[in-house]
């Protein structure tokens, strides 16, 4: 599929690139978290936390809320599945990543999706950006057959579990606090999650 660049007009509608920040402190950090053969996501890290971008992303990009710093590292090549928030969320790449993106607004009232609505970006190490609420997305893919590490920012709490009953209408998708799921039947997805994508699983190799 077409990887297009984050400064393409393409990128506009599901995200920003992040300007006015150091992020050097954050991606060294990120460099340092573990190396993974399939697709890993820690919510929470406190050597993360404790740096001085997440300070500066707490500040201004999440207006003082309070904010978790983790990271999904990896090798993976397809979509398998979307997600949203009902916040941005903010990816920070420690090696160039691949990220592919639609858009919550095409999601159908019978919460079904049709993936060749969606776009592939390049995220250059090093860059960050900001992932609007209605901006689908999960994991990212690798480059080149390489290892992926990127920093993911997001209000406190979100992706951690559960501890309601959800059922019904768009309630039905919540699979973790403030992560709204639609898979793909290729996903190879916990038993119970929405199987909404229609389509081809996407792959970033094609």
């Amino acid at each position: 599929m077409e990887i297009k660049k984050i400064t393409d007009e393409a990128f506009h509608k599901y995200g920003k690139v992040i300007q006015g920040y150091d992020f050097g402190p954050l991606v060294e950090a990120l460099q340092k978290t573990p190396d993974y053969k399939g697709v890993a996501y820690e919510p929470s890290i406190p050597e993360l936390e404790a740096t001085t971008t997440a300070a500066a992303l707490q500040q201004k990009t999440f207006g003082e809320l309070p904010i978790q710093v983790g990271y999904c590292n990896g090798i993976n090549y397809k979509l398998n599945a979307v997600e949203y928030h009902k916040s941005s969320e903010v990816n920070v790449a420690a090696t160039d990543a691949v990220l592919i993106l639609g858009m919550q607004q095409d999601i159908t009232e019978e919460f079904t999706y049709d993936t060749a609505k969606m776009e592939a970006f390049l995220v250059p190490a090093g860059t960050a950006v900001e992932i609007y609420a209605t901006t689908l997305h999960y994991a990212p893919c690798s480059v080149g057959g390489n290892q992926f590490k990127v920093g993911i920012v997001l209000p406190v709490g979100t992706n951690c579990p559960l501890t309601q009953e959800h059922d019904g209408w768009e309630d039905k998708l919540i699979t973790a606090k403030n992560k709204w799921l639609i898979g793909h039947e290729e996903g190879g997805l916990d038993a119970g999650a929405h199987i909404g994508l229609v389509g081809k699983n996407l792959d970033v190799r094609d």
